[in-house]
């Protein structure tokens, strides 16, 4: 199921409203989007077919290229977060349905009856290979319909050249993605873990939905969505924060941020760094090159383990700058791992910290609000 986005002034009749089956249906399909994927399609299949001309000919043997390979670019170019348009869903898909095609064709001598069976045999194959991929019905329908050149290739047509397509395909999108600065293949987002080695789940996944409410709405709907679901949950999550930005968002990291910060410099030992942790009984350090830049921070975890005169373990920052919303730094202070964000200016000189604790205070001032929210500075670096 794919829902249509709400476009602006939609609600008001007129002339545009007539035309609605025209308005873009998928979420993010801006015009440069698919100019974008304009562009890859038409490297990508013209690429394909002279790669492939190249080394297997361009004799009447076997095409250099098959129609499927333009469904796959569709997919490819146009929504390659797909999970129908990964690498494997795209060479899996058309191979193993090429294969099943052509098997089909050898046993199934009626046409009419031979087709069917090839699309819904290759439907099947590939759900059970977890490579689902829409171009693959037409590559199980071209081993049965493809001609004579198809059927002498035998079971080579699935390797050369519905096998040999994809890869190239995969492997140009691959290259036009990473040029064009997207992400491909789609990497999935990484659910929340707990950090502390309990049973309890990760803070953040206590409160709100769960991956059971999840599967609940799905199955409700009683339709199978073009999205995972880890992805779903994390695009709900982002709604979630969206919600909350736009309810709390007046509120900037400088309006609550610690601003007399307590640092370390780079060439301080373990024990000095750990002294000052124990006498402000805080947990989070940042750590200052000698032009008092920040490198990174340094913790009670961190010096634990660490002889005395040792130097000293300094880890990645989580940095924020002034403007930034306050709300905004909560999925982070509630990762489990990070006590503090440090908030610094254009040079990378810090100017504040905000802790787990100054974002608590505030949240809880601005909740036992009914008009708008009153500022709470925080007092807790790192605590």
């Amino acid at each position: 199921m794919v829902v249509a986005p709400p476009q602006h002034g939609a609600h008001k009749p007129g002339i545009l409203s007539k035309f609605r089956l025209f308005f873009p249906i998928l979420a993010g399909a801006t015009l440069k989007e698919r100019l974008i994927g304009c562009l890859g399609a038409l490297i990508g299949i013209c690429l394909t077919g002279l790669v492939c001309g190249l080394f297997m000919g361009q004799g009447p043997h076997l095409p250099l290229i098959v129609a499927p390979i333009g469904a796959s670019a569709v997919l490819l170019f146009a929504v390659p977060a797909s999970p129908l348009a990964q690498p494997w869903s795209i060479v899996g898909g058309n191979t193993i349905s090429a294969f099943v095609g052509v098997a089909v064709t050898m046993l199934v001598t009626d046409p009419t009856i031979a087709i069917g069976l090839a699309v819904a045999l290759a439907i099947l194959v590939m759900s059970l290979t977890r490579c689902l991929h829409p171009p693959g019905g037409a590559a199980a329908l071209t081993a049965v319909i493809g001609g004579a050149a198809v059927t002498r290739a035998g079971f080579w047509f699935p390797l050369v050249p519905i096998a040999i397509n994809s890869l190239i395909l995969v492997a140009l999108g691959m290259m036009f993605h990473r040029l064009a600065g997207r992400q491909y293949p789609h990497r999935q987002a990484i659910a929340p873990v707990n950090t502390h080695k309990t049973a309890d789940p990760p803070a953040a996944l206590r409160v709100g939905f769960n991956s059971e409410d999840i599967d609940t709405a799905i199955a409700s709907l009683n339709e199978t969505l073009d999205i995972s679901r880890a992805d779903l949950d994390t695009l709900l999550r982002q709604v979630e924060m969206q919600a909350l930005l736009r309810q709390r968002g007046e509120l900037t990291a400088a309006d609550i941020m610690s601003r007399d910060v307590v640092t370390v410099a780079a060439d301080a030992t373990t024990e000095e760094a750990r002294a000052l942790l124990l006498d402000h009984d805080i947990r989070t350090l940042p750590v200052l090159d000698g032009d008092r830049r920040l490198l990174g921070t340094v913790g009670l975890r961190e010096l634990a383990a660490m002889a005395p005169a040792a130097h000293l373990p300094v880890s990645e920052a989580a940095t924020a700058s002034a403007s930034d919303p306050a709300i905004g730094l909560l999925p982070r202070l509630t990762d489990g791992s990070i006590h503090a964000v440090v908030i610094v200016d254009n040079n990378s000189h810090v100017v504040g910290i905000i802790s787990q604790t100054d974002l608590l205070a505030t949240l809880a001032k601005s909740l036992s609000q009914t008009g708008p929210t009153s500022l709470m500075s925080g007092h807790g670096q790192g605590i």
